[in-house]
């Protein structure tokens, strides 16, 4: 059986968008109650009535959180200019290794906005 699971975390967090023109309001400093979706996929094993555990996927999210949660995304070394693209590309790249099975990065910006990521 082919399945695709997704577990979500939050973070809180201010960026700036520098890129922007003047006197936009992504330009100045503001923050986002951001949401991640990290969507693994695959083939439940025959041995197995699961694909990988809710808890492993929490396990391999923690630090990424942890370096995200209450910071200024500018500040972190890859995400200069942090749009959600960016954001879901870095998050792609934290993840991966932990991972194998990953398929989609959500990045919920607001509850009207998100980026999808589907790797490289």
């Amino acid at each position: 059986m082919h399945v695709r699971l997704v577990k979500s975390f939050t973070f809180e967090a201010a960026h700036f968008l520098p890129e922007f023109p003047d006197g936009h309001k992504c330009r100045r400093m503001h923050g986002h109650s951001f949401r991640v979706d990290v969507v693994v996929e695959g083939d439940i094993p025959p041995d197995r009535h699961y694909l990988i555990d809710y808890g492993d996927i929490k396990q391999a999210i923690a630090p990424v959180r942890a370096r995200l949660d209450h910071y200024c995304l500018n500040e972190i070394e890859g995400l200069e200019h942090p749009t959600s693209e960016v954001l879901a590309a870095w998050i792609w790249d934290r993840l991966i290794d932990a991972l194998p099975m990953l398929t989609e990065v959500h990045v919920h910006e607001t509850c009207t906005s998100r980026c999808e990521y589907r790797g490289p």
